[in-house]
């Protein structure tokens, strides 16, 4: 049997505790009802014997405390809400025994922002980690040395493993449950929870945002420039030469403030513009495409998938307003 430690910090997000207790609960109960034994021992594990939630509108009451641990197999560490230093301060308590634990042998998930504290415990410097794509900005400018691939659903490296955003912790969960228990349970799981289990990707749901708290005025002038001059062609000479700076200078400055290159921030500010389009337009995409400065059809197509994972049409057909109210 797997031993699965749930922790409980303060700050969880119940859903995001309930959420993969429940479905590892029913791969149990299939197991059952297939005549084998069940496969996962799953515990609540927290630095105290009750945890309030919501303000205090719940309360979740842990099966052990982490000092009654001795050993697990896999340690899940679910998204917390609100201030994130202040979320790490509350619950560095889990920090060496994550530590521990996984020097020991165990595994470890983070769900959606549990990414800041698995982040927190330094088993992710120069591995890949995902979180939710709204926390994309803090979490680059806390965690440095963590290689955060902002895209990705789903990462999986020397037993530790990371998710997406929001309910995109699913898709970890039935990652997992295939790999411990089988493609079978895990399709089973998916049709039962209607979970898509073949999405890899968030980007579709992103918003670009840029990054605008690195503190470099001159960047964020070239910036606030692209920003509002997305539709007209703009070359890294033209900004460099309007920010008095040379080439090669401006475009580290700008990699080290922005995580983008400048030719990769002018492709996502004008794709989300287009995004914009499709979501709340009647234009067809030829007509959007001029608006956001593109004349090439085929590299207006390529840099849209490659930005959102969907090609034009099937963005516009996912998401615009217009097409729902027909």
């Amino acid at each position: 049997m797997k031993h699965i430690s749930i922790l409980v910090p303060q700050g969880v997000i119940l859903g995001s505790l309930e959420g993969p207790r429940l479905v590892l609960s029913e791969v149990n109960a299939l197991l059952v009802r297939m005549g084998k034994p069940p496969l996962f021992d799953v515990r609540l594990v927290g630095l105290a014997p009750e945890t309030p939630v919501n303000n205090g509108m719940y309360t979740i009451k842990a099966d052990l405390l982490t000092n009654e641990v001795d050993k697990t197999d896999l340690i899940i560490i679910p998204a917390v809400e609100g201030d994130m230093i202040k979320n790490l301060e509350d619950n560095h308590e889990f920090v060496p025994w994550i530590i521990k634990q996984y020097k020991a042998g165990a595994e470890v998930a983070s769900l959606c922002v549990g990414a800041f504290l698995l982040a927190s415990t330094g088993l992710i410097n120069g591995k890949k980690c995902a979180t939710h794509w709204m926390a994309a900005n803090d979490f680059r400018r806390m965690f440095p040395d963590v290689d955060l691939v902002e895209d990705r659903i789903i990462t999986d490296e020397h037993g530790i493993y990371s998710s997406g955003g929001a309910f995109s912790y699913l898709n970890l969960i039935l990652y997992l449950i295939e790999k411990f228990a089988g493609r079978e349970i895990a399709v089973f799981c998916s049709k039962a929870f209607q979970i898509d289990i073949k999405r890899d990707s968030q980007s579709p749901f992103i918003i670009f945002q840029g990054q605008k708290e690195h503190g470099d005025e001159s960047i964020m002038k070239a910036q606030v420039f692209i920003e509002k001059n997305f539709q007209e062609k703009i070359t890294v000479d033209q900004l460099a030469s309007m920010l008095a700076l040379g080439r090669r200078n401006m475009e580290r400055r700008f990699k080290k403030a922005t995580s983008n290159t400048v030719i990769e921030y002018i492709q996502r500010v004008k794709i989300e513009a287009a995004k914009k389009g499709f979501e709340t337009g009647r234009k067809n995409i030829s007509e959007i495409m001029y608006d956001v400065g593109y004349s090439d059809v085929k590299a207006f197509r390529t840099i849209f998938r490659k930005i959102t994972g969907l090609s034009p049409i099937e963005y516009r057909n996912k998401y615009s307003k217009e097409l729902y109210a027909a």
